[in-house]
Order: C-alpha cells, then sequence, then structure tokens
C-alpha cells in the first residue's frame, strides 16, 4: 500500500485511468512517460480557455522505499527549498538506488523517520514520491526545515551539469507545491541560503541565483493547473525497473 499522498487529500489525484496514462505517454513512449514527458490538456470553463499540465510521481512502493518511522515534526508549508544529493549520480539508471541508500542512511544512521526530502527528480526528469508533506525534512546543517517542501535532484553538481529534463522535472515539483499550498515562487530558495553548506551545488544554485528556476515556475503557474498524479502499484514499479535498466 502507498503512503499517504503529497498534500492536501485529493482522491481524484489516486484514479490515473487508462486514458490518462496514454495521453501522458502519447508523443514520448511508454518507456519515457514518467518525468520529461509531461502532458498538456486544454478545458474550457466559460469564455475563459486553462490548460492542465499533468505529469506523474512515482509512489514510495514503486521505488523500494521502506515504511517511514512514527514521529516526526508536523508541519503546515509556507515555503520552498531546492537540495542536491552531493554524490556523483553517474549513468541515471542509478537514481532509484540511490533514493534507497539515502533512506537507509537518514533512517539507520542518521536516527530520521525518512528520507530526509519530499520529492526527488533524477536526471530524466522523473519525479518520485518521498517523505510525506505533512512531515517536516530533516537536515544535518543548522536550520530548521520546518514549514519547507524540500526537493532533492539527485546527483552531485558541483561536479555534474545538471540537465534539461531535470530543471523542468524541480519546476513541475515546484509549481505543484505552489498551487497546492497557496505559497508564493519568491519563497523559493537553495539550502546555501539557509545554512553553511554548497548544496545544492554551483550548477544547479546558478538556475536560482539567475531566476531561470523561478521564471520556469511562474511560467507553469500562468499557464494554468499543475497535476502530480501518483502513479503506484505494479505498473509504476515496473517502469522503475526500465529506469534502472537505463530505458
Amino acid at each position: 500500500m502507498c503512503e499517504p499522498e503529497l498534500g492536501r487529500p485529493d482522491r481524484r489525484a489516486d484514479l490515473v485511468s487508462r486514458r490518462q496514462l496514454l495521453a501522458l505517454a502519447s508523443g514520448v513512449g511508454v518507456a519515457s512517460m514518467v518525468g520529461a514527458g509531461s502532458s498538456k490538456t486544454r478545458t474550457t470553463t466559460g469564455a475563459n480557455l486553462t490548460t492542465t499540465t499533468s505529469t506523474l510521481l512515482l509512489c514510495r512502493d514503486a521505488w523500494g522505499a521502506q515504511p517511514a518511522r512514527s514521529g516526526g515534526k508536523p508541519q503546515t508549508i509556507t515555503r520552498m527549498t531546492l537540495h542536491h544529493e552531493a554524490v556523483v549520480l553517474g549513468d541515471n539508471r542509478n537514481a532509484p538506488e540511490r533514493l534507497r541508500q539515502d533512506q537507509r542512511y537518514h533512517q539507520d544512521q542518521k536516527g530520521w523517520v525518512d528520507i530526509a526530502y519530499h520529492v526527488g527528480v533524477d536526471r530524466n526528469g522523473n519525479i518520485y514520491e518521498l517523505r510525506s508533506t505533512e512531515i517536516a525534512g530533516d537536515t544535518a546543517t543548522d536550520y530548521d526545515t520546518t514549514g519547507h517542501f524540500l526537493v532533492l535532484c539527485e546527483g552531485d553538481f558541483d561536479q555534474e551539469v545538471v540537465s534539461e529534463a531535470q530543471l523542468h522535472g524541480a519546476a513541475l515539483a515546484f509549481a505543484w507545491a505552489a498551487q497546492n499550498f497557496r505559497i508564493a515562487s519568491n519563497t523559493l530558495a537553495g539550502h546555501r541560503d539557509l545554512a553553511q553548506t554548497s548544496c545544492p551545488g554551483a550548477n544547479l544554485y546558478a538556475h536560482l541565483t539567475s531566476g531561470d528556476l523561478k521564471r520556469r515556475v511562474d511560467d507553469l503557474l500562468a499557464a494554468g493547473r499543475v497535476d502530480l498524479q501518483r502513479f503506484c502499484g505494479p505498473a509504476a514499479a515496473q517502469r522503475v525497473a526500465a529506469i534502472e535498466a537505463g530505458n
């Protein structure tokens, strides 16, 4: 069974129908329908034309997460913060295993209730459900994470270059959070803005200081609704297996 979904309960987000999956896969192929393969649909309400950008969120069960432990600090999301893993990712097929390693380290070595972040994004733009947003994240540095929506970009961006797909995935996650929690995009910051650290790495942080990442978020918000549709069960596990096979 999947962990509680991100943000406020919305059972519609769990109902990813065959038609929705086919729409998301359209034009990009089933093997790449998550992340960068987000789809846009247009709906008319009265005289207004609105756009919904949808992408799939790989549930915890899909990437092999262990159950979260009891406890943690309840929170209400008020701002958004960008992190990197600070470990070279290399081939993107390493991404799911790296999340499993992170969770084991955070729970078994650090004594935290779960993996530290709320959403993860790999190099190909696949988006992963991590910790429940109802629980504050954790950090080994000296800032209070309470109220922060934490997005992890997998990789070491003091050494690696961030891809276009990964930037787009991060922007989707932040735009979704801005809408879902009713927070402004100008709350977006990097870990190093809040603590003594190089995180999220020079190459990724440059997209914050230049305003590029905020612009991407604002463009998505201006276009309409952003949906992260939870993708769970055997089909989602097969998708993760395909990522690990290099597809």
